[in-house]
């Protein structure tokens, strides 16, 4: 029996740490995102603008660190008997959440692994409930989970690994999230993302007559639709199945006369600069002198340069007041334009409506500087490489210290139990 309990015990840590790490992971690598999800959730609760912007963004780098640090700290067996309690508060409060988002539909998507892995609101209820389980089979017997690392080295896994999220998130700030999971990531065709393939399920619809004979009302389908004798009097159409929806669906650029330019941009071969500033109000000016200078070599090169923002003609002239921009403004969603790039303002770089470059308003690209073509330019080619020099980075800088800590743990803590013949450390947290 106490075997099976040590098994189930450990599997349900297992899937809380892997789980907490990967939430706590994508979250930090993408703080805006998380920030912009919150603010969906207060938009919800008819409290948008009420809570200001840099608290729900410290709010979203402090649950990304909170949930990757409780992933390690399950791995590890850190401070057996609190974490557990803690992990059981933190899935009690976060499933009560997911209950009222099942019910009451405020979102379509929690955001729990960001832009990584969508869940619809019942996905993520049940999947909250199954943590919820697995978190009290741990607390209920957490001294079942052996350590991986001696009680004197725990602080220094705890602290590093807050040191390492809270560093992430501030990289990504300032640059961009290292993996882009949105559908305008590096190498992503535009117009592939828009399109519908062939034989997708298409949405469906019942519509509901409403008519009267006698003065009585009653509902029909197109199934039993009545004789002439009935009176129509009014019909209401539901969909109930959405059908396929491609990756890109509200990308629309227009000019200032109102007119549709999306094809125009997509349909032109060649590279083509686009700078994201869905708030002028908000965007950072600190860059504005190197963003004319990308400009006017855009212009040297013949390169086309839209400026696409979801701000008003006002808040356009206020900014060409303040940074002396010559290039034209265009209208695009809000939406679309913070899922674009997260960076206000942000460049992108596309090659016959292929991403091929994305940078934050911090890290212009300077290679532009010299004023070479961008078929001449490392810039202008994709680099298909990126992800794999980022996985060795995480590998680098936080998964081999951790290894190489735990495995000079473990080593010093068998050398001295064979000289002092130290009996086994059980603990009593």
């Amino acid at each position: 029996m106490k075997t099976v309990k040590i098994i189930l015990v450990n599997l349900c840590r297992l899937i809380l740490a892997l789980t907490f790490v990967f939430s706590g992971f994508v979250k930090a690598i993408d703080p805006l995102g998380t920030q912009y999800k919150l603010q969906d959730y207060l938009t919800a609760l008819n409290l948008q603008g009420v809570i200001p912007d840099f608290l729900t963004l410290l709010t979203a780098i402090a649950l990304a660190a909170i949930e990757l640090t409780m992933g390690i700290m399950i791995l590890f067996a850190i401070e057996r008997r609190r974490i557990s309690k803690f992990v059981v508060a933190f899935m009690t409060v976060m499933t009560l959440i997911t209950v009222w988002i099942f019910i009451a539909n405020p979102v379509k998507d929690c955001g729990c692994f960001g832009d990584a892995i969508h869940l619809t609101n019942g996905q993520t209820l049940g999947k909250n409930i199954i943590l919820l389980i697995c978190a009290i089979i741990v607390a209920r017997w957490p001294l079942l989970m052996p350590r991986l690392i001696s009680k004197t080295n725990q602080w220094i896994i705890t602290n590093y690994t807050l040191l390492y999220i809270l560093a992430t998130s501030a990289w990504c700030l300032w640059d961009l999230p290292t993996f882009d999971f949105r559908p305008y990531h590096l190498g992503a065709n535009i117009p592939k993302g828009m399109a519908i393939p062939k034989g997708a399920p298409q949405p469906k619809f019942t519509t509901t007559f409403i008519l009267e004979k006698h003065g009585v009302k009653k509902e029909f389908t197109l199934d039993n639709y009545p004789d002439s004798t009935w009176t129509f009097i009014d019909s209401k159409t539901v969909q109930t199945a959405p059908g396929y929806v491609p990756p890109i669906h509200d990308f629309s650029i227009e000019d200032q006369q109102g007119n549709d330019i999306t094809q125009q941009v997509l349909s032109r071969k060649g590279y083509c600069f686009l700078l994201i500033m869905p708030h002028l109000e908000q965007a950072d000016q600190s860059q504005f002198g190197d963003i004319n200078e990308i400009y006017d070599y855009a212009v040297d090169h013949h390169y086309p340069f839209y400026c696409l923002t979801a701000s008003d003609q006002k808040a356009q002239k206020q900014w060409e007041d303040m940074t002396g921009a010559e290039y034209p403004f265009y209208t695009c969603d809000e939406t679309t334009l913070k899922t674009i790039v997260r960076s206000n303002p942000g460049l992108v770089l596309l090659k016959d409506a292929t991403v091929i470059g994305k940078w934050s308003h911090n890290r212009l690209p300077k290679e532009l500087m010299s004023g070479k073509p961008l078929n001449k330019l490392s810039i202008g080619k994709l680099n298909r490489d990126s992800i794999a020099k980022r996985l060795t980075e995480i590998l680098l800088w936080y998964v081999l210290p951790l290894f190489l800590l735990t495995l000079v743990d473990r080593l010093w803590e068998h050398r001295r139990d064979l000289i002092h013949h130290v009996p086994k450390e059980t603990g009593n947290e």
